[in-house]
């Protein structure tokens, strides 16, 4: 083929400038990818309870596991696991961390079934602390029929109410009145006097017994008196990201599940080194870091027949109770991948 021998066409000044700004452009983005790409990554937005349960998400955050993923991130607190749920039907909020109510969650999806989907949940038991019944170190209770009668506080919403009421009513303990209260404030609720006891969720019970004013009656409550067997994974906390999510930015959202995981398998690997990430997200700090037990984690393709029957188990209590309007079934809420 003949090489063409007309000469090349001279740029006039302007269009090199032009040409020149062009390439400077090129060269800034090339020479400040973290920067460019953060401007476009996609938002996901989780929210949190400040419990200890939520640890994955708050080791991923901080270790830098989402923005190596391309993702921005932006982590909102809330007071209560129904909120959470309540913000993510409403579009405010695109996920949630471990910890947040998987009843809570299971309301939001009766209310708007096809809504969300977990993908990763925290089960605890005797072994796996989360959920345990305090009282007032001098109390003179010692099994769960002691507190007869009294007044037990628990965490906000349903989830947390419905299960303190069956726990004490299956330990023995009738006509016991049940009080909603922020977790934060069951230590010194208890210390005061204004309840005799509470269902709650860790940090609360390590906190209590290092400052000298709780002693657990029992832990994994849930696990004995719901699903009947102390040793029994309680899935009682979840990670979830809505539907809506998945459907709009279905690579975004498998990025962020793979980030998420990569936190869980750090607080499983370096459950010691995990646990300085508590403080900022909870009322954990110093020695308290140290001392808090860590839940377990399943995540979505890690369930098993036998941990989706415990987990199904534990939401036909809501439908058993009215809570749930129907029974809802922990498979179709599951996220398949």
């Amino acid at each position: 083929m003949a090489l063409s021998k007309k000469p090349p066409t001279l740029a006039t000044p302007a269009s090199r400038r032009q040409l020149l700004q062009a390439g400077a452009a090129g060269l800034a983005v090339l020479a400040a990818p973290a920067i460019v790409r953060a401007q476009g990554a996609p938002k996901i937005r989780i929210g949190y309870w400040p419990i200890a349960a939520g640890l994955p998400f708050y080791s991923a955050v901080e270790l830098g596991y989402f923005k190596a993923a391309g993702l921005d991130v932006e982590v909102q607190r809330y007071a209560g696991a129904q909120q959470i749920m309540e913000a993510m039907l409403a579009d405010r909020c695109d996920g949630s961390a471990n910890g947040t109510g998987s009843a809570n969650i299971a309301i939001g999806e009766i209310a708007a079934p096809g809504s969300f989907k977990i993908f990763c949940s925290n089960p605890s038991n005797v072994k796996n602390v989360l959920d345990q019944v305090l009282v007032p170190t001098a109390s003179s209770a010692k099994v769960m029929a002691d507190l007869k009668g009294k007044r037990v506080a628990s965490g906000p919403g349903i989830q947390n109410v419905t299960l303190a009421k069956a726990v004490l009513e299956r330990g023995g303990a009738t006509g016991a009145t049940v009080v909603e209260l922020p977790i934060g404030q069951h230590v010194a609720a208890l210390a005061a006097g204004q309840v005799d006891g509470c269902y709650t969720l860790e940090p609360t019970g390590t906190i209590g017994r290092l400052n000298g004013s709780t002693r657990v009656l029992e832990a994994g409550v849930i696990a004995k008196y719901v699903l009947g067997d102390p040793m029994a994974p309680w899935f009682g906390g979840s990670a979830s990201l809505t539907s809506a999510l998945i459907k709009k930015n279905p690579e975004a959202a498998k990025k962020f599940i793979t980030a998420y995981g990569q936190g869980v398998a750090f607080v499983r690997s370096k459950p010691a080194e995990a646990r300085q990430y508590l403080k900022g997200y909870t009322a954990i700090e110093g020695p308290l870091t140290g001392e808090v037990p860590l839940a377990a984690y399943t995540m979505y393709n890690e369930f098993t027949q036998g941990d989706i029957a415990y987990f199904q188990k534990f939401f036909d209590l809501f439908a058993d109770k009215g809570i749930f309007s129907s029974r809802l079934m922990v498979d179709s809420m599951l996220y398949k991948g």
